[in-house]
C-alpha cells in the first residue's frame, strides 16, 4: 500500500510539472531564429520537395547507462528541440490537408508515466508548441500511423542514415521505429518512368535524395547569424579563461588529468553545460599525439604540455589550443619550436580574409613551418617538413567542433580555427634534442569586412607572455586536499 502511495505522489507531481524548468538559463538560441532558419533552409529548397530530419540515436556507454545525450545539430539548428525519437518536415510549399494549411511539421516522444519518473517530464507536444514556437506538432505515433504520401513529391530529401540506431529500447515509438516507417514509405515511392532506383547509388537526380540536404545546410551553417556569434565568442572566451587559469596554476608536478579538472572547472563555473569534444592534453611524446585523450600521465616535469581544449556554450563550441612549458620557462629548443609555430599562425591568420579559402590559410602557414624547420636543421627538404605538421590548418566552429560548411570561399561571419603545429615525436629522425616537442597554437578567427577577429586573443599566444602570466599566483595554489593514501586522508 505504501509503495502505491509514493508511486502515485510521483506520478502527482510529474503530472503536474510544466514541460519548462523553472530558473533555466534564458540565453538559449530563441524560438524565433530556428523558426527563421527553417524558413531559410525553405526559401532554398527545390520546387515541390520535402526535406526531413530526425533526432539523434540515443547512444549507449555500458550496460544500462548511456552516454549524455546530444542531439543532432542540423536538427537542433531547425528547431530548438534536445530530445531524442523525433522527427521534422519541412517542405518546399504550403501544404492542405482537411481545410488546414502548414509547411512543417514536428513529431516529438510523449514520454509516459513511468518512464517521467525517472527522466522529468520532457517537452512534449505542449512545449513544442508553447517554447519551440512550432504549430503542426504531433506524437511520434501519429508519424507511424498516419504515413506522409512522400510519392506526391518530386523529391524527398533527407541524410543518409548511419547504422547506429538500437531496435530495443522503452521508448515507443522509438527513433528505430520512425526511420523503419520512413523507409517503408520511400521506398514504395514509383520511380520516374525510365529510371531505375540504385540502392547503393542513388542519382541525385532521383526522387530520393540523400545528397542535397547536406549541401543545403551547409550553405546556412557555415555563415553565423549575430545571435550564433554571441554564443560561440561566450564558448571561446569561457575556453580562454580556462587556459589561462591553467597556466597560473602549472608547476612540473601537476598531472595531465589534473590539468584537464581545472580547465573543466572554468567551463562549469561560467555556465559552459559540456565540453564540445573530449579534452586534449598531453605532456611530453603525448603532445605529439593529435587526439591523445588518455590524459593519465601523472607528472608534466620539465616538458611542453599541449592543451587543447573547448567549452561548450548554449550548442556552440569553442576550439582553442595553448602549449606551455610546466616549468613556467621554455627550454632553448622548445621557444625555437614555439616561435616558428607563432609566426606560422600569424601568417596563417592574415590570409583569413574574404575571398580566400582555408587552402590558402593552410599554404600560409606551411609555408614558414617547413622553411623554420630547414633553417634549424630538423629537416634535410622542404618537402620534409610535413612529417612534423601532418595536419590541415583551418576548420569552422559553431554548433560542432568541426562544423558544417562547402569548403568555398571565405564569406563575412564565418569562423574558424587557424591552427598550426610541429611534432617531433621520440625517435624521429633529427638531433634527439628536440625530440618530444609537440606545439599546437590554435584560436578561433572571426572573417569580417575589415580583416580578422580573432575571438581568443584573451589567452596569451606569444611566449613570452605566456611566461608571464605563469608568474602570476593562482588561487588552485591555495587548495588543500588530504592526500588518500597517508594517514590523515584516512
Amino acid at each position: 500500500m505504501k509503495t502505491k502511495v509514493i508511486l502515485s505522489f510521483f506520478l502527482f507531481i510529474i503530472f503536474q510539472s510544466s514541460h519548462s524548468q523553472e530558473n533555466t538559463p534564458t540565453d538559449y538560441m530563441s524560438s524565433d531564429f530556428h523558426k527563421s532558419r527553417r524558413e531559410a533552409l525553405r526559401a532554398s529548397m527545390p520546387p515541390n520537395s520535402v526535406a526531413v530530419f530526425f533526432a539523434n540515436p540515443i547512444r549507449n556507454r555500458s550496460n544500462d547507462v548511456d552516454f549524455i545525450y546530444h542531439q543532432d545539430p542540423n536538427f537542433y539548428y531547425l528547431s530548438g528541440l534536445k530530445e531524442p525519437h523525433s522527427v521534422l518536415v519541412i517542405y518546399s510549399e504550403d501544404q492542405v490537408e482537411d481545410g488546414k494549411t502548414f509547411n512543417e511539421a514536428l513529431y516529438v516522444y510523449e514520454r509516459g508515466a513511468r518512464y517521467k519518473i525517472y527522466n522529468g517530464p520532457g517537452v512534449g507536444v505542449k512545449g513544442a508548441i508553447e517554447d519551440l514556437g512550432f504549430t503542426n506538432v504531433y506524437p511520434g505515433k501519429a508519424f507511424i500511423e498516419d504515413p506522409i504520401d512522400f510519392s506526391k513529391f518530386e523529391k524527398v530529401m533527407f541524410r543518409k542514415f548511419e547504422n547506429d540506431v538500437r531496435q530495443k529500447g522503452w521508448e515507443q515509438p522509438n527513433l528505430y521505429a520512425l526511420i523503419e516507417q520512413f523507409k517503408t514509405s520511400i521506398n514504395s515511392i514509383p520511380m520516374p518512368e525510365g529510371k531505375e532506383l540504385d540502392s547503393d547509388k542513388e542519382s541525385a537526380q532521383s526522387v530520393v535524395d540523400n545528397k542535397t540536404l547536406r549541401t543545403l545546410m551547409a550553405n546556412l551553417r557555415e555563415v553565423k547569424t549575430d545571435e550564433e556569434l554571441k554564443l560561440i565568442k561566450k564558448a571561446v572566451e569561457i575556453s580562454c579563461v580556462g587556459q589561462i587559469e591553467v597556466m597560473k596554476a602549472m608547476h612540473p608536478g601537476m598531472s595531465e588529468t589534473e590539468t584537464q579538472g581545472i580547465h573543466e572547472m572554468v567551463f562549469k563555473k561560467y555556465g559552459s553545460e559540456y565540453e564540445g569534444y573530449p579534452s586534449i592534453v598531453g605532456a611530453g611524446n603525448n603532445s605529439c599525439v593529435l587526439h591523445y585523450i588518455d590524459n593519465n600521465k601523472l607528472e608534466a616535469g620539465n616538458d611542453l604540455i599541449l592543451m587543447d581544449l573547448g567549452a561548450e556554450y548554449r550548442g556552440y563550441t569553442a576550439d582553442v589550443t595553448r602549449t606551455i612549458p610546466a616549468s613556467g620557462k621554455f627550454t632553448v629548443e622548445q621557444k625555437l619550436i614555439y616561435d616558428l609555430v607563432y609566426e606560422a599562425q600569424e601568417a596563417g591568420m592574415a590570409a583569413m580574409v574574404i575571398g580566400n579559402d582555408a587552402r590558402k590559410v593552410d599554404a600560409a602557414a606551411r609555408e614558414v613551418v617547413y622553411k623554420g624547420l630547414l633553417e634549424l636543421g630538423i629537416t634535410d627538404s622542404l618537402a620534409q617538413g610535413r612529417l612534423y605538421f601532418p595536419h590541415g590548418t583551418s576548420h569552422h566552429i559553431g554548433l560542432d567542433v568541426h562544423d558544417l560548411n562547402n569548403r568555398g570561399a571565405f564569406k563575412e561571419n564565418m569562423i574558424l580555427t587557424v591552427e598550426p603545429g610541429i611534432y617531433i615525436p621520440d625517435g624521429s629522425p633529427c638531433d634527439e634534442k628536440w625530440w618530444k616537442i609537440g606545439v599546437r597554437i590554435e584560436d578561433d578567427v572571426l572573417i569580417t569586412k575589415n580583416g580578422p577577429v580573432n575571438y581568443s586573443a584573451l589567452a596569451p599566444r606569444k611566449s613570452e607572455e605566456i611566461e608571464k602570466m605563469m608568474e602570476q599566483e593562482s588561487v588552485f595554489n591555495h587548495f588543500h586536499l588530504p592526500d588518500l593514501d597517508s594517514e590523515e586522508g584516512k
